[in-house]
């Protein structure tokens, strides 16, 4: 085993999902590329996607229209000139999917063969049409495989399963003061082999997805533990907005399901939510009903099972044909059928969950961030594109413009930087192998616990304070234990998860009004003028 191996390529792309195979397939015709992989290459954030993609594809809906409900679904704090940018791009991009082979389903008897295809496209919430391309319920799983195919097949693109990005590496941190700061590639530890390893590039692209496991109850996979985050600021790039999760307001409610989502779509198509008596609520709280945004319905739910001291409440598409159902939700029909919920003859049980980060690392419409050679795409990236709150179908596509932008930026510049030289390699020297492994799995446990009841979907200044004394302490024994003994899975993704709460409570302490996604019973109006929350590395916290 070699302890000191290391890797070079013209590009690192950090994440498997959408935005970082995108781009890997975009590059690769003009140089070599290396993804990364914490677990397997499909364990990611897009597999489990089930709704769809926004996109204007029909000839009555039009680019300022998905403009115009972006930005009001955003609560107004979106980067207009980045939402039209997004739009405007958003049917070029996906079609380079459909081209790559996604199955975007078609209206009922068009021609597979037919020169202008008509997709079937749906509706969510805050979409003043349909705009959503989708293949059935699990399009996410159809955009993956799609671009996974693709990949597998390319001379060019190295995919490194169950490997974790540990750390960037700078001039800076080589202590190269007399050079312009930029990142010369990153420090990655081999889980199976458990070592680190270290990878020269030209170019790391930070793919990583959100921060969502740093909620007790979360739709996303294990693997959305805030590592790009993290590993950007503490490489000197800024983050914004990070106050603003969105909690997806229907998640199965079940003893034997995790992290299961039930789709938007479901209530584009005509489902209720319902108390345990069975009566709707929705209407009470907004007139847009089921179709509200999800920091509406999120917190409807909410104030509901807190009122009526219920356990969940309920999401019910039964009054629908048993065919429509079964045909526009194969996977949910399924899944539920294995848990003994007929979704065609009751209701589902649902709770909300902490689904999408809408801030990140900040960067540019090419996806540049502060630090020269870094580029952040998708969920771990802050574009303007969100605001206060996603609007449905939008994390895809920002995906796949993103992807397709920083690319035309790399490719422009791929010839004008050199591979760096021989980086020093990981020093492992100081350190031994832990035997208090007790310490990692308390402190993440309090971290899930105290992040969901402090800083969850109703939030106060006193919860946010005791929220940041324990995250202070917890980063206190977990850099203590970083320095002492040798690096693990667990242990990086707690300290990147610890870093990325500070970050989120931060900003949300700064926030002094309620505003989409960020609702505080201390300031419950909004506030004219808002502005994105920006925090710098060199502030004072």
């Amino acid at each position: 085993m070699n302890e000191n191996r290391e890797h070079t390529c013209d590009v690192l792309v950090i994440g498997s999902g959408a935005a970082g195979l995108s781009l890997a397939l975009q590059l690769a015709p003009l140089g070599k590329v290396m993804v990364l992989s914490k677990g397997p290459r499909s364990e990611g954030a897009t597999y489990y996607a089930q709704g769809g993609i926004a996109a204007v594809f029909d000839e009555s809906d039009s680019v300022d229209s998905h403009v115009q409900d972006t930005l009001i679904a955003g609560a107004h704090l979106c980067d207009q000139d980045v939402v039209r940018f997004i739009a405007e791009n958003a049917k070029h991009c996906v079609q380079w999917l459909i081209d790559g082979g996604v199955p975007f389903d078609r209206e009922e008897g068009d021609q597979d063969n037919s020169d202008k295809p008509r997709y079937h496209l749906t509706r969510e919430g805050g979409h003043s049409h349909r705009r959503i391309l989708h293949a059935a319920d699990a399009t996410g799983m159809a955009v993956q495989t799609s671009l996974q195919d693709n990949v597998h097949n390319h001379p060019n693109i190295e995919v490194l399963e169950r490997h974790n990005a540990l750390d960037l590496i700078t001039n800076q941190k080589l202590g190269q003061t007399d050079q312009p700061n930029r990142v010369l590639g990153a420090y990655i530890w081999n889980r199976d082999e458990e070592h680190v390893e270290t990878v020269r590039a030209k170019f790391v692209v930070l793919a990583t997805g959100g921060a969502s496991k740093v909620y007790q109850y979360t739709s996303n996979p294990d693997v959305s533990s805030g590592d790009g985050i993290a590993m950007a600021w503490r490489a000197g790039c800024r983050v914004a907005n990070l106050e603003f999760n969105q909690f997806h307001p229907t998640c199965l409610f079940h003893p034997e399901a995790r992290n299961f989502l039930l789709t938007e779509a479901l209530r584009g198509e005509g489902a209720y939510l319902r108390r345990p008596d069975g009566s709707r609520f929705m209407p009470d709280f907004d007139e847009r009903a089921e179709l509200a945004p999800r920091d509406v319905v999120a917190r409807a739910i909410d104030f509901e099972m807190k009122r009526l001291g219920a356990d969940c409440m309920y999401l019910d598409i039964s009054h629908k044909p048993a065919d429509f159902v079964q045909k526009h939700f194969p996977t949910i029909y399924e899944k539920l059928m294995g848990y003994g919920i007929d979704i065609t003859k009751e209701p589902i049980p649902i709770v909300p969950a902490a689904h999408y980060t809408c801030g990140g690392v900040l960067v540019d419409q090419q996806g540049r961030t502060d630090l020269d050679g870094l580029y952040a795409i998708g969920e771990v990236s802050y574009t303007g594109l969100h605001g206060a709150n996603r609007m449905a179908s939008n994390s895809l596509l920002e995906c796949v413009v993103y992807a397709w932008s920083a690319a035309e930026d790399i490719i422009g510049n791929l010839n004008q930087v050199d591979i760096p030289a021989s980086l020093p390699a990981w020093d492992e020297s100081q350190v031994t192998c832990s035997d208090e492994e007790v310490v990692i799995q308390h402190n993440w446990h309090e971290l899930r616990l105290f992040m969901w009841d402090y800083v969850g979907i109703v939030r106060t200044t006193k919860r946010l304070e005791r929220a940041m004394r324990r995250i202070r302490l917890l980063k206190d024994e977990i850099n203590e234990y970083y320095s002492n003994f040798r690096v693990s899975n667990n242990l990086l993704e707690l300290r990147n998860l610890l870093e990325v709460a500070e970050l989120m409570v931060r900003c949300a302490m700064e926030r002094k009004e309620s505003r989409g996604l960020h609702y505080t019973l201390d300031y419950p109006e909004q506030q004219d003028g808002s502005q994105p929350t920006i925090l710098t590395p060199d502030q004072p916290c």
